[in-house]
């Protein structure tokens, strides 16, 4: 079973905000899409920018160095120049707390 880590509370990510939180020394952008919240690695399968900065509009976040896409629900790539997916994470809320575990 998964360990998971506390990441961030409600209060701190409002809907369409997000946020970076570091797992396991590990990247993780945190996304709230209307109320549900989604984890993904912060790195583009392109070219390694941070997509905790870039813009998010429903639940697609938007490379800030070249453009690409990527679905937060799932990190399937949705358009190039990226086309590999960035991993995504199993999200829990407990209470005002969210906690993220790590997939491989």
């Amino acid at each position: 079973m998964a360990d998971f880590f506390k990441v961030t509370t409600r209060d701190a990510l409002p809907p369409g905000g997000k946020a970076l939180a570091e797992v396991d020394g590990r990247p993780i952008a945190v996304f709230n899409v209307d109320g549900t919240f989604y984890a993904i690695d912060d790195v583009c399968t392109h070219d390694g920018g941070p997509l905790a900065e870039g813009e998010l509009e429903g639940v697609e976040v938007r490379c800030p160095r070249h453009g690409a896409r990527f679905d937060v629900r799932t990190g399937k790539a949705l358009c190039m120049p990226a086309f590999e997916p960035v991993t995504s994470h199993a999200v829990e809320v407990h209470g005002d707390d969210i906690y993220v575990a790590l997939n491989d």
